[in-house]
């Protein structure tokens, strides 16, 4: 199936200030791109990119002062199944995980492995190791915490979530990932595009949605505490530790989000498409 893909974002600069964004697709799925994907600037602005350490791409610019507007209008292919099920995947004792791999156990900004580690074990060490806890972990985050976009901070940590029991999808996958480390499961937070495809749709603005990986059984799988059940339609742009490695902005000075308007809807046709990016 084709997803058209896209985003409207305004800043007010009161000057100049340096920005790194996170606004294109993950390198893993360019092989995908029906339609050229690039990045537009209003006013029109120098910006590059580079690929992190984490594999992301990332753009740096310099906002001019006044108001910045990017967006993005493009269609992916996607093959339209389902997130991976493997109830067998096991869990590989952490003496013989890949070493890349092993910075996903540990603390990071948002996951504070240490803080929760005691009530993991006290509420998943008695399930069976493998997608099983991991599913066990998804259940209990998904039925804890009460989804709300007026519950968005900036700060909210896994701690403060399970305290909460509140938060936006990035707080589910952050509770997640945090009960995940405790249990000795490398975890990572995943960020990109996930319309109402195959669902019924939502009575809310679209927005950019946050999930999680796994690393089972020698590879990673993807899990998601906020809707807990398998979807369609992902379109991965970042990976990282946690919300930190894959901030859709991050100003080194004063930016302030005045608009934000996200698209992601199966279409039937390039044609019908390039109809409706004319309109």
């Amino acid at each position: 199936m084709l997803i058209r893909c896209g985003y409207e974002l305004k800043f007010d600069c009161p000057v100049p200030t340096p920005m790194l964004a996170q606004l294109s697709i993950h390198p893993s799925r360019n092989k995908d791109l029906r339609t050229p994907h690039r990045i537009l600037a209003d006013p029109d602005i120098p910006m590059y990119d580079y690929v992190d350490s984490y594999g992301n791409t990332c753009t740096r610019l310099l906002t001019p002062a006044g108001t910045l507007t990017l967006s993005a209008d493009f269609v992916v292919h996607d093959p339209g199944t389902t997130d991976e099920y493997s109830p067998d995947a096991q869990q590989i004792p952490v003496d013989r995980l890949p070493d890349d791999v092993l910075m996903y156990i540990l603390s990071s900004r948002y996951c504070e492995v240490d803080r929760l580690s005691e009530t993991a074990w006290s509420l998943f060490g008695q399930t069976s190791p493998g997608w099983g806890r991991v599913q066990a972990i998804v259940d209990f985050v998904h039925a804890h915490v009460t989804f709300g976009y007026e519950h968005a901070r900036a700060t909210k940590t896994a701690w403060d979530a399970f305290q909460e029991r509140r938060g936006v999808c990035r707080d589910f996958a952050h509770l997640a990932i945090t009960f995940c480390r405790c249990m000795n499961i490398p975890a990572r937070y995943a960020t990109g595009y996930l319309g109402d495809i195959g669902v019924p749709k939502m009575d809310a603005p679209m927005d950019f949605s946050a999930w999680f990986e796994a690393y089972l059984g020698g590879e990673w799988y993807t899990f998601d505490a906020r809707h807990n059940r398998p979807r369609i339609g992902r379109v991965l742009m970042a990976r990282g530790r946690d919300a930190t490695d894959t901030a859709l902005t991050t100003s080194f000075g004063s930016a302030w989000l005045s608009g934000f308007q996200v698209t992601s809807d199966e279409v039937d046709t390039i044609q019908q498409t390039g109809s409706a990016m004319r309109a």
